[in-house]
């Protein structure tokens, strides 16, 4: 009688501990379940983070390299302008050559045989500057305005710099490349964009 109950206590153990076993068993699984349930959103989510950061960032690049364009155009459009008012001779001829190799305010001369930054918050003739050892500085956001300026009151520093660069393609045609680059999570991305001028006829 005592042998059999003894039998009894141990199968009871022994099923106790194998009912113990199998619920460690489920709640593993079934924190890896829920582990790989939520990481997938998470990882989804932080990539579309990254991604939307990444576009922001490529959307205003875009309109920086487009600004340095159109204010080259506009150094060209003002020098015809000064020089229509003056009655110079030759209007278009002599306007182009003021702009691409004169010493005025509106020529580009200095950016023709190296990259310059451009600064809007400076005068006109400030405004294209060629980069220092080759290497042009960050901008600042100060006031609404991408400046060169860190000394202005407010001034955040971006991760964008822009450089502009103009060549010869051909006889009265200038190449103007306006190239905005930043670095982002470590890896550099650049954004250009390319336009020709012509002389006004």
């Amino acid at each position: 009688m005592r042998y059999t109950t003894h039998i009894r206590h141990t199968c009871h153990a022994s099923l106790t501990m194998v009912s113990s076993a199998f619920t460690l068993v489920e709640t593993m699984v079934a924190v890896a379940i829920i582990t790989i349930a939520v990481a997938g959103p998470m990882v989804t989510a932080s990539r579309a983070a990254l991604a939307a950061n990444l576009s922001r960032d490529q959307l205003t690049a875009s309109y920086l390299a487009q600004e340095g364009v159109e204010y080259v155009r506009m150094l060209r459009d003002q020098t015809y302008l000064t020089d229509k008012i003056n009655n110079v001779s030759n209007l278009s001829a002599t306007a182009w050559h003021d702009f691409v190799l004169g010493s005025k305010d509106t020529s580009i001369t200095n950016c023709r045989d190296s990259a310059c930054t451009f600064d809007p918050a400076e005068k006109v003739g400030f405004s294209l500057v060629p980069c220092s050892g080759n290497a042009c500085g960050p901008l600042y956001l100060a006031n609404g305005i991408y400046t060169q300026k860190s000394d202005i009151t407010g001034s955040v520093k971006t991760p964008f710099t822009r450089t502009i660069q103009l060549t010869d393609r051909a006889i009265n045609d200038e190449r103007v490349v306006s190239t905005v680059s930043w670095t982002y999570h470590g890896q550099t991305y650049s954004v250009t964009i390319t336009d020709h001028l012509t002389p006004w006829q």
